[in-house]
């Protein structure tokens, strides 16, 4: 084999067609976009119009919610922590937080926080510390000799102070107006 006998697959390489450039190229004259009238041109705002008929996008129902600024978590199964510990990628002695994570190759970078789930078995005693944990993970965790400290969240004062506000207002009972006289 020599360098000037390389060459790709047969069909792998693709020339792009080139339309609008006459009716030989195969591609001429309208280029592709059908007949005369407003999609002919550019600048065209047809996205859902069905012609006045109320279009696919608006007879379906909504469904669901997406919260504007939903946090990502790492979501890390007990089967992945014990895998790392049988490598040696994590040791169990020190404690383990998301930077351990990390630099054991559990989590390739770290998110909003980390998430245990209860997927998979753990026999090694672990010192973790997290942001969330279910309630099968840290019974695992706890029954097999480690601990699970969870990361609370800072709560600003002001935030605090608008909290116990909305919450006054919603205790707070009105008195029901007293009975009209009856003359």
């Amino acid at each position: 084999m020599r360098l000037n006998e390389l060459k790709d697959n047969p069909g792998s390489r693709k020339m792009r067609i080139r339309i609008g450039r006459g009716i030989g190229s195969g591609m001429g004259k309208m280029g592709g976009r059908g007949g005369k009238g407003q999609t002919a041109r550019s600048g065209v705002r047809l996205g859902g119009f069905e012609g006045g008929q109320m279009p696919l996008h608006r007879r379906l129902p909504k469904r669901g919610f997406n919260k504007r600024n939903r946090k990502v978590f790492n979501e890390v199964p007990l089967g992945r922590l014990q895998a790392a510990v049988d490598a040696n990628l994590i040791d169990p002695a020190k404690p383990v937080d998301v930077a351990a994570l990390v630099a054991a190759g559990v989590i390739r970078r770290p998110l909003d926080g980390v998430r245990i789930l209860g997927g998979g078995e753990l026999t090694a005693k672990l010192a973790l510390t997290v942001d969330h944990a279910t309630a099968g993970a840290k019974a695992a965790i706890e029954s097999a000799g480690g601990s699970i400290a969870l990361i609370e969240k800072k709560v600003l004062p002001a935030d605090e102070e608008k909290r116990k506000k909305s919450a006054a207002k919603k205790t707070k009972t009105t008195k029901p107006k007293a009975a009209a006289s009856e003359d």
